[in-house]
């Protein structure tokens, strides 16, 4: 027996297919595809739902000091001059971070390496690149979904039965977090 699917195409055909849905399952909490795809994305998605539970709280807050640059009233930067050349001036500031531990900064690469980028796109400005801003996909994985699986052992996922599809007559389902 086999250890995946290969559904009907090429090794770097299934694995787009597969990164992609993986990723919209995760970024939308659901998605509509057929049964067998939906039985290998579940496989992946767990995977990394579980990765992400185990390293959820593997960090330690750091205090550091930054310099950030002090502004005037219209947002810009404030300048003096210092030997016949205008220089920005600094504010020091103290700042918390989270600093990831190795295991949890080995499991952020690995979610890096397989989500693809998201860009969420504002309602009024659709088709316009201003307003568009970065997903952080992962930092959604460790702050949002693993919280609220963190009490289970598995079963992150759940595959509903809506019928079959009207071209070919292939099972659909829909493939949700639980």
């Amino acid at each position: 027996m086999a250890k995946y699917r290969k559904l009907g195409r090429t090794s770097d055909q299934r694995k787009a297919l597969l990164r992609n849905q993986v990723t919209a399952l995760l970024y939308h909490g659901k998605i509509i595809t057929t049964e067998t795809r939906a039985k290998e994305v579940r496989k992946i998605a767990e995977g990394y739902i579980a990765l992400a539970v185990r390293e959820r709280d593997n960090y330690e807050t750091v205090t550091v000091t930054a310099k950030i640059p002090r502004k005037d009233a219209d947002g810009k930067r404030v300048k003096e001059v210092v030997d016949g050349r205008k220089r920005t001036v600094y504010d020091e500031v103290q700042k918390e971070i989270k600093k990831d531990s190795p295991s949890r900064l080995h499991a952020r690469r690995q979610m890096l390496k397989f989500f693809y980028p998201i860009k969420e796109v504002p309602e009024k400005g659709a088709g316009r690149k201003r307003g568009t801003k970065n997903v952080d996909l992962v930092e959604k994985m460790f702050s949002e979904v693993a919280p609220k699986y963190a009490s289970r052992n598995g079963g992150y996922t759940r595959i509903v039965k809506i019928g079959p599809r009207k071209g070919d007559g292939a099972m659909t389902v829909v493939l949700e977090l639980v």
